[in-house]
């Protein structure tokens, strides 16, 4: 079944905002850290950290917000913004998924199933 991947390339920079960073706020909330939501998703806490950095510096107002550890512990959360930002994200997923629905299952009726003489390529063709 085909699907789509929606990606919004933001701003003259062109911030990328997909599922992948959606995700990542989604294990923030979940996890309350940077670190423990990059341990969940299998990804390196750097990499995680950079993610949100480019969230926060993309938008006006901050997505996350971390308290360095310590003591107190530290953490990350989601501000009201982040909060929003995922709802919306995943509003726009679904109506994109239901705008596209027809023209999809159109396409999957056109697709070569794989037979006798037809090997299977992950190949991309153009």
């Amino acid at each position: 079944m085909s699907r789509i991947r929606l990606a919004i390339y933001l701003g003259p920079d062109a911030h990328k905002l997909g599922p992948g960073k959606i995700h990542l706020l989604e294990q923030i909330r979940e996890h309350g850290s940077i670190s423990a939501a990059a341990r969940a998703m299998g990804m390196a806490y750097r990499h995680a950290w950079e993610l949100v950095d480019d969230l926060n510096r993309c938008f006006a107002t901050p997505v996350v917000e971390s308290a360095v550890g310590g003591r107190a512990g530290g953490g990350a959360s989601l501000t009201p913004w982040g909060e929003e930002l995922i709802r919306r994200f995943r509003a726009m997923e679904a109506a994109t998924g239901k705008a596209l629905a027809r023209d999809l299952r159109d396409l999957d009726a056109k697709l070569a199933l794989p037979g006798p003489g037809r090997a299977r390529s992950r190949a991309r063709r153009l």
